[in-house]
C-alpha cells in the first residue's frame, strides 16, 4: 500500500472557510435572519479559532437551515454558492499539492468538521472521492431525503477525526499499520490529535498556535497561500 493522503479543507486547501462562508451566503440570500444569524456566524468562527467551539452548539445553529428547505432548493443554492464563492477561491497550488499524493498512487481523502453537504462538490472541484466529515442527519436515515437539522453520528471535529478515519480506514480494509506511509494537512491546533497520528503532520497555512507548535515539534510548514 502506498500510503494515504489526508488534507483539512478550510484555510488549508482553501483560503477561505467554506462553512462560515456558507453562512454568509445564506444571510446574503435572505435565507435566514439576517443580523441575528450573521452575529453568531461570526461568533461561533471566532470561537472556532480561539479552539474554544462548543461543536455540538455549533451544529444545532448550522444544520438548523438545511431542516427548513426542500433538498432540490439547497442544491440550487449550493450550486450558485460554488460558482459566487468556491470557484473564486480555488487555488492552482492546492490542487497541485493533491494531484502529487494522486500521482504518486496515494488514496486522498478531504477530512473536515464542515458538514458534507457543504463541502462534498468541494472536495469534488479538487478531484478528491474520499470526503470524511461531519454528516448532517437525514429523515428515516434516507440520505436522498429532507435534513433533520440534527447531526449524524460523530462529528468530525478534533479527536473525532481521528476516530472517523479509523471507520474510514476500516472501511476500506485498512489499519495505520497497513495503510503504508501517511500525511495530513491542516491550518489549526483544533487538528492536533489527527496531525499527531500520522507520520508527516504538515501544518499548512498554520494559525499561530499550530506555527508555533509545528517549530517546537520540528513539523513541516507549508505556506500555500503566501
Amino acid at each position: 500500500m502506498n500510503g494515504i493522503a489526508l488534507f483539512d479543507l478550510d484555510h488549508t486547501l482553501l483560503p477561505i472557510d467554506s462553512d462560515h462562508e456558507w453562512g454568509r451566503y445564506l444571510v446574503k440570500r435572505g435565507v435566514v435572519d439576517g443580523a441575528h444569524y450573521a452575529q453568531e456566524n461570526e461568533r461561533f468562527y471566532q470561537d472556532y479559532q480561539a479552539g474554544r467551539l462548543d461543536i455540538y452548539a455549533f451544529l444545532e445553529f448550522a444544520l438548523q437551515p438545511l431542516a427548513n428547505h426542500t433538498r432540490e432548493q439547497l442544491a440550487n443554492w449550493h450550486a450558485d454558492f460554488m460558482q459566487e464563492v468556491i470557484q473564486p477561491a480555488l487555488r492552482d497550488s492546492a490542487r497541485q499539492l493533491v494531484e502529487q499524493h494522486q500521482s504518486a498512487g496515494h488514496i486522498c481523502a478531504v477530512v473536515t468538521a464542515t458538514n458534507s453537504f457543504v463541502t462534498r462538490p468541494i472536495a469534488h472541484a479538487f478531484g478528491v472521492e474520499h470526503l470524511i466529515a461531519t454528516e448532517p442527519a437525514t429523515e428515516n436515515n434516507d440520505p436522498n431525503a429532507r435534513f433533520t437539522g440534527q447531526v449524524a453520528g460523530l462529528p468530525n471535529f478534533r479527536e473525532g477525526k481521528v476516530i472517523r478515519v479509523e471507520n474510514w480506514l476500516a472501511s476500506l480494509n485498512l489499519t495505520w499499520a497497513t495503510v503504508g506511509e501517511t500525511w495530513f494537512y491542516s491550518d489549526s491546533m483544533n487538528d492536533l490529535p489527527l496531525l499527531e497520528k500520522v507520520q508527516n503532520p504538515i501544518a499548512t497555512n498554520p494559525d499561530q498556535r499550530l506555527r508555533a507548535e509545528s517549530i517546537r515539534r520540528g513539523w513541516k510548514i507549508l505556506d500555500l497561500f503566501a
